[in-house]
């Protein structure tokens, strides 16, 4: 049998190596990417810092209470008054005011819903920013008359389980989530908390805090709810 030539002995495919620099250039792109989702996901808190503690003029005491670390949106079923169910992240994409209570809902309930949605209203024309929401904690009923009134005013009303709400929508120590109102941004992380009981000074002082907030976070955060509207 006749030997093969030298350059047929073995088949060796020869790639040209990479050029100098270019491993170091793919190593930084990729760090510049991981930053980049990082302050993405960061946004809504630096917004809320540097309003609080740089844009607000001195003298001018703040009602809000920031959430540190900010709580992400659980990814669980909600359910509306009718039974159907409803993806909890799906409220995503807007600015949320929200107030968690039972189904019974007695007259202090009631009083501080009247409260949440003055609240959004005295935003003017921000307030196409915010939904308001009331979310149940309990499988109490809830009034009939009051559940249509409540949808009237474009509130959304939904049960979720409230171990899944205790950790979302955190309360300090020796204090309940029916003494405060949560103001979550549109990635769906708590952040914000004011109390529930808001007189017309303390009212004020909301307002210019959620004004603010709304103002500094204007050019990420479109008017209007881009992805999806959350079922009543």
């Amino acid at each position: 049998m006749n030997p093969s030539p030298p350059d047929e002995v073995l088949g060796l495919t020869v790639h040209s190596l990479p050029k100098p620099g270019e491993a170091a250039r793919a190593v930084a792109s990729g760090r510049l990417k991981l930053l980049a989702i990082l302050l993405a996901c960061s946004l809504p808190v630096l917004v809320a810092y540097f309003v609080f503690h740089v844009m607000r003029p001195q003298g001018q005491a703040g009602l809000g209470e920031l959430i540190t670390p900010v709580r992400a949106v659980p990814e669980v079923q909600a359910s509306t008054l009718d039974g159907a169910s409803l993806a909890l992240p799906s409220l995503k994409a807007q600015w949320l005011l929200v107030k968690v209570d039972g189904g019974a809902c007695l007259q202090d309930c009631q009083k501080q819903l009247t409260v949440l949605r003055q609240f959004r209203l005295m935003l003017g024309k921000d307030m196409d920013r915010l939904d308001w929401l009331w979310l149940i904690n309990d499988q109490a009923p809830v009034d009939p008359t009051l559940a249509a009134s409540l949808k009237k005013d474009s509130a959304t009303v939904l049960r979720v389980d409230a171990a899944h709400l205790a950790r979302w929508l955190p309360a300090p120590a020796g204090k309940v989530q029916q003494d405060f109102i949560y103001v979550v941004d549109p990635m769906g992380n708590t952040m914000m908390r004011f109390p529930s009981q808001l007189d017309s000074v303390a009212a004020r002082k909301a307002k210019r805090d959620m004004a603010h907030l709304l103002r500094a976070s204007l050019a990420w955060d479109p008017p209007g709810r881009q992805a999806g509207v959350a079922g009543q």
